[in-house]
């Protein structure tokens, strides 16, 4: 492994903005927070080469800095493959996301987003997307269309719908979606047949989707894990049978339909 190279920026002489601006492992990476956060400099969007961006804050002498708009300028920044911007203080994040066609992990957590722009479809490479508390309504239309994501993470919403579109994400292994609003969930979510990982803990589910059974790679563990399933008012199936995993989900619905046929 490649140590971490240390350099500044100093065409204008030193800069006390820059946290840190390194080459990791052969990838430039610059991180910004506290203080800087709250007057964003232009400079940082001249580093057309950069790959890793960090824009989350830090506390600083009791205080926290957050930023409230991402600016347009970020589509500059082409290279980019991660980018972090949780717990700020966004509320929209510009159409120019899209132009990061490099991207491939995306954070976005602790922010005030309602909605995301529909030229987040176009960012093919992204593999892990953060979007827990923030204040969205319904999972995204265009996060349906990324069809790299492996792992989507929309805990502590307010996600009252899941789009029959879902069933786009082929490649996704982790998705969370607890403390929602869900009612109900879509039988295409049973397309998803990557699907290791399901948490649907703490919503108002009374019944889960009759192909539940085909998520075959669920993976409940050695033991039922809280997230998967406490805090609905499941009735079909019931709690008990939830708890015993996948497989016994599988045969309570082979079982239903047997006997509705006799």
């Amino acid at each position: 492994m490649d140590a971490a190279i240390s350099f500044r920026c100093t065409s204008t002489g030193p800069d006390p903005l820059w946290r840190y601006l390194t080459e990791y492992e052969r990838k430039k990476k610059l991180k910004i927070s506290g203080k800087e956060l709250a007057s964003l400099p232009t400079q940082v969007f001249s580093l057309h080469q950069l790959q890793v961006l960090e824009m989350s804050p830090e506390r600083e002498s009791c205080l926290r800095y957050q930023m409230d708009l991402l600016p347009q300028e970020i589509s500059h920044l082409r290279n980019l493959t991660c980018l972090y911007l949780d717990s700020n203080n966004l509320k929209k994040i510009p159409a120019e996301i899209g132009t990061l066609s490099h991207l491939e992990r995306l954070t976005l957590s602790n922010n005030s987003l309602s909605s995301l722009p529909s030229e987040m479809g176009a960012l093919q490479r992204l593999h892990s997307l953060h979007l827990a508390n923030n204040s969205l309504t319904e999972l995204p239309a265009p996060l349906c269309q990324l069809k790299s994501l492996l792992f989507l993470d929309l805990s502590d919403n307010k996600i009252g719908t899941i789009p029959s579109s879902i069933r786009h994400l082929e490649k996704l292994e982790t998705l969370l979606l607890l403390f929602n609003s869900l009612e109900s969930l879509p039988e295409d979510i049973c397309h998803l047949r990557n699907l290791s990982t399901l948490w649907l803990g703490n919503n108002h589910l009374q019944c889960l989707p009759a192909s539940f059974g085909e998520l075959v790679n669920l993976d409940w563990g050695y033991s039922y894990c809280s997230c998967n399933f406490d805090g609905n008012p499941l009735e079909s199936p019931p709690p008990e049978v939830c708890s015993r995993g996948p497989e016994e989900i599988r045969k309570y619905f082979l079982s239903f339909r047997r006997s509705q046929m006799k």
